[in-house]
């Protein structure tokens, strides 16, 4: 018995992902403190506590897609998606910095960043991506990437520009980096990855992708402080 991912076309299952990317950027515009950030409106804690919680994700980005990469090439299995987790680990390398210098103008110390409480969400979504990058199905990290770089392209830019021009936060001018430079990057990034993706015709990897694209939609809106609006879906 086929699935419906197995009987859909390389252009079809990725538009599949391109719902759940959608469905992620829906739900950040629904969380008040996110639409906040993205509006230009947050106050500074707010804004610093989305700072801190990305931090605390981020710095594992190149681990995890490296580790991915490295396995999937191991394996011999689909060479063209081994390179392009290899070459997101390079792509993700250092924008911790980012994030830690744009604290440090807002007045926050690496030690206060690193001692800082992590998000239940970001612990879920550490350790589901370390679990599928380092055990399960290494390919559905691609879904984690899909999703954030959509919600990047989408918003990251905007919400740079916004918050310089409603000039809200003290210090603002030198506190953006990480957010602009995400705008810049990362539209390039997604279509790049929906034209690989689209050659990809095994189903668990399909399915896997999915999953982790439904696993960090559901995850990501709850960084930001106060509880998100949205209900858990992961079913297909």
């Amino acid at each position: 018995m086929h699935t419906q991912t197995q009987n859909q076309t390389g252009t079809q299952w990725v538009a599949v992902l391109d719902e759940e990317a959608r469905g992620l950027v829906a739900a950040v515009d629904a969380h008040p403190d996110a639409s906040r950030l993205f509006n230009g409106t947050i106050d500074t804690a707010g804004y610093i506590h989305y700072l801190i919680q990305t931090y605390h994700y981020a710095r594992w980005s190149t681990p995890i897609l490296g580790d991915a990469g490295v396995r999937l090439k191991r394996s011999g299995r689909n060479p063209e998606l081994a390179e392009l987790l290899i070459q997101k680990a390079g792509e993700e390398r250092g924008h911790e910095r980012w994030l830690l210098s744009d604290l440090k103008n807002l007045g926050c110390s690496r030690a206060q960043v690193e001692s800082a409480t992590r998000s239940s969400a970001v612990d879920a979504y550490t350790g589901w991506n370390f679990f599928t990058s380092r055990s399960g199905v290494p390919t559905a990290v691609l879904g984690t990437a899909y999703v954030l770089e959509y919600l990047s392209q989408t918003r990251a830019g905007v919400g740079a520009a916004r918050l310089l021009e409603v000039a809200a936060i003290p210090n603002i001018h030198k506190s953006v980096t990480f957010l602009r430079s995400h705008g810049e990057l990362d539209g390039d990034h997604v279509d790049e990855m929906a034209r690989v993706l689209g050659g990809l015709t095994e189903p668990e990897d399909r399915e896997a992708i999915l999953l982790s694209a439904r696993v960090v939609r559901n995850l990501y809106p709850n960084i930001f402080r106060g509880e998100a609006p949205i209900r858990y879906r992961l079913a297909g």
